[in-house]
């Protein structure tokens, strides 16, 4: 696409969401180029409120040994760049071409970028302001399709709906490192422990009472529970659009759990695609997204990618460090005793074996961090010959059409680790903190009724 996007072709991109490392944009003009097209801006981050000078190089010394076999990658000189190659050789095979698209990049000048910063930054949640900036000195974007679409868009009389959820890692960690402090890892999913930190901390009104386990069990009826839970409290993880407008979830951070109003708002949105009277039609919505990811299943292809990290971060750091040839920060910690019985056979590995360890772990952190999006069109009376799958909603007697795609498939730096095993002990203490406090309330509460009683 021999395309330079120009400071007069900002007003046609509309803010659609954004993650940690880029702005998401959706087209809304009349070019063919980009009819149906959404974009990836690439945003540089702040410290104390002020701009990072400089980009760092694409990947550094220690990540082009970790992804040697992939030249193209390792040589080029822009981390967008390297992470649309990351998803190209590495997830599509992986999770499937026709489930993955690794995009294309597209020329942009520094006046657009400029412009397009100015027209959505009244729509970013202010934390995510304050956290980063657009890119303006990247000279390109990342442009692929509307995947909350189907490829020949939006026909006269004909809607379309879209779910995108972030499923998280759905397995139970079982590696031998994980230190017997952090042995509840064993029993409580991980998004079900970051749940108590990210109320603690205020990020969060309530807590979910989703969890993955149910999403990735191949139960018809825990698939089901999890859709309803995410749909009860979205989030940042369950999102809703009708033809490419976002009608449920939060834009750049977390939505507020649903209620009465913002329930009957999503009744009223269905009405064209969903059938049914009012009450019923987000009932047999919910219904539709459960029995899609029940057929599809994509999740059992995620589940096996995510359970690539087999050591769990309790392990794979210890490689990192290997790696890096730096002493272990976490053996340091832990004492020269304890350390060297647990994990000296992991420090004794050969460096190409600990580089397969760290390289497996970086890409479950993506397919644990990635989301699905469900596209949904109803089948018009006795059409035939669709090049999609569909599925039958049996509690409105319809058939849809459905797609399914893998988002946000992101390269996670190699100097992340140290950020991942951080976090993973302050999950774990806030999480063994609040059921210490919670214990030993019931026992207070427990004690006080048998005085009365007494």
């Amino acid at each position: 696409m021999e395309v330079v996007l120009e400071e007069k072709d900002a007003a046609e991109w509309v803010y659609r969401g954004e993650g940690a490392a880029n702005l998401v944009m959706a087209y809304s003009g009349s070019s063919p180029d980009f009819i149906g097209k959404v974009m990836r801006i690439q945003k540089k981050a702040k410290r104390n409120g002020l701009e990072r000078p400089g980009s760092p190089p694409a990947l550094t010394m220690h990540e082009r040994l970790l992804w040697k076999d992939l030249e193209d990658m390792v040589t080029c000189s822009n981390k967008e760049l390297a992470s649309q190659l990351y998803v190209k050789h590495v997830m599509s095979p992986l999770l499937g071409s026709h489930f993955v698209d690794a995009g294309m990049r597209v020329q942009a000048s520094r006046d657009f970028l400029e412009t397009v910063e100015k027209n959505v930054n009244c729509q970013r949640p202010a934390s995510r302001v304050d956290a980063a900036k657009v890119d303006t000195e990247c000279d390109y974007v990342l442009v692929m399709s509307d995947h909350s679409l189907f490829p020949d868009g939006v026909q006269e009389g004909e809607t379309c709906i879209s779910v995108e959820i972030k499923p998280k890692c759905g397995f139970l960690p079982s590696s031998e490192y994980i230190d017997e402090g952090n042995a509840i890892k064993r029993r409580i999913t991980r998004f079900r422990m970051h749940q108590a930190l990210k109320l603690h901390d205020g990020e969060v009104s309530q807590y979910s009472n989703y969890d993955p386990l149910d999403l990735f069990s191949g139960s018809k009826d825990r698939i089901h529970k999890a859709i309803k839970d995410l749909f009860a409290t979205p989030q940042n993880n369950f999102r809703v659009f009708v033809n490419g407008s976002l009608i449920f979830g939060g834009l750049g951070g977390g939505a507020e759990s649903t209620n009465l109003v913002i329930g009957d708002k999503f009744e009223t949105a269905l009405k064209d695609v969903i059938q049914g009277g009012d009450g019923s039609r987000t009932v047999n919505f919910l219904q539709l997204v459960a029995e899609t990811v029940y057929r599809s299943g994509v999740m059992d292809q995620l589940l096996e990618i995510q359970k690539l990290d087999y050591l769990d971060i309790d392990g794979a750091i210890h490689a990192y460090y290997d790696i890096i040839s730096e002493p272990c920060m976490v053996c340091t910690e832990l004492g020269k005793d304890k350390a060297s019985n647990r994990y000296s056979s992991l420090h004794s590995l050969p460096l190409d074996e600990s580089l397969k360890i760290v390289k497996q772990f970086l890409i479950s952190a993506s397919a644990k961090d990635c989301s699905l999006m469900f596209s949904f069109r109803p089948r018009k009376d006795g059409s035939t010959g669709s090049p999609y799958n569909n599925v039958y909603l049996e509690s409105t007697n319809q058939f849809y059409d459905y797609k399914v795609y893998f988002i946000d498939l992101d390269l996670k730096s190699l100097k992340k680790l140290e950020e991942y095993y951080e976090l993973d002990k302050k999950i774990v203490r806030c999480y063994n903190e609040m059921v210490e406090t919670k214990e030993n309330l019931d026992k207070t509460t427990s004690a006080e009724a048998h005085q009365i009683a007494d």
